[in-house]
């Protein structure tokens, strides 16, 4: 069975990205073919794996519209069991040309259905907005890993996030379910952080990865060589915790 996860939160900022990238490059290294699809705009999952995004011929705004398959959008990665289906600043213009479709939702489902028997898991990294493209990735998903950052803003963004995902399950998804929330750029000094971690075990306990992930320079820096965390620097604090938390999100995926 193929595991269809996103990674979405509408707060910018909070390390969705670099959770979805660095997340499909550790599990890809465990030996499961990953797919990571990127439905940000901005592509920067795309560069985070080292695509050069001016040599892209079809991306998932062709994708999305239905100009082009996935199958023919899928590029594969220099790093073991990681392909990606980049996205470039075009998408962004997708959504307005999804309004006037039927089904609109489902453009993206449809198309990930034609190749899910092809990868163990694909990972969609969302746009940091409750925007139609989100909808086609929950509405696609089996599960959605929710990055967030300790701070009071983001528990009042998780709050809308969860009811978003409620909604989609009602009247989209019924197999939608939170995979779970991963705490990123951690400082466990900061009264704040704990104050928040305190909250966010009391309400969703059964939720939370095990351990957070903490702030890392290494890990800030990995993007700007268009290389994941793991094949960046393999023993640093951030691949570490990425690999702790890709075998964590596996078994919750069995």
């Amino acid at each position: 069975m193929t595991h269809i996860i996103s990674f979405a939160n509408q707060k910018g900022g909070v390390g969705k990205t670099t959770s979805a990238v660095n997340l499909a490059a550790c599990v890809a290294a465990l030996g499961h073919s990953t797919l990571l699809i990127d439905l940000d705009p901005q592509g920067n999952s795309s560069s985070g794996v080292g695509v050069n995004k001016k040599k892209i011929k079809n991306s998932m705004y062709e994708v999305i519209l239905g100009e082009c398959s996935l199958a023919d959008a899928i590029q594969k990665t220099p790093y073991s069991n990681l392909s990606v289906a980049p996205a470039t600043i075009s998408l962004a213009a997708s959504e307005f040309e999804l309004i006037s479709m039927d089904n609109r939702e489902l453009a993206l489902k449809k198309q990930i259905e034609s190749l899910e028997e092809e990868f163990e898991y694909i990972f969609i990294d969302c746009p940091p907005s409750l925007s139609i493209l989100t909808l086609n990735a929950l509405t696609a998903s089996h599960g959605v890993v929710i990055p967030m950052q300790c701070e009071y803003f983001a528990l009042e963004g998780l709050t809308q996030l969860m009811l978003t995902i409620k909604k989609v399950k009602q009247h989209y998804n019924p197999a939608l379910s939170v995979t779970g929330i991963l705490i990123t750029m951690y400082n466990g000094r900061l009264n704040l952080s704990a104050q928040v971690m305190h909250e966010l075990k009391k309400y969703y306990g059964d939720k939370l990865f095990r351990e957070p992930i903490a702030r890392s320079v290494k890990l800030s820096e990995a993007p700007s060589f268009g290389t994941p965390i793991y094949y960046h620097d393999k023993y640093s604090k951030g691949s570490l915790s990425y690999m702790d938390a890709a075998k964590e999100l596996i078994e919750r995926t069995i």
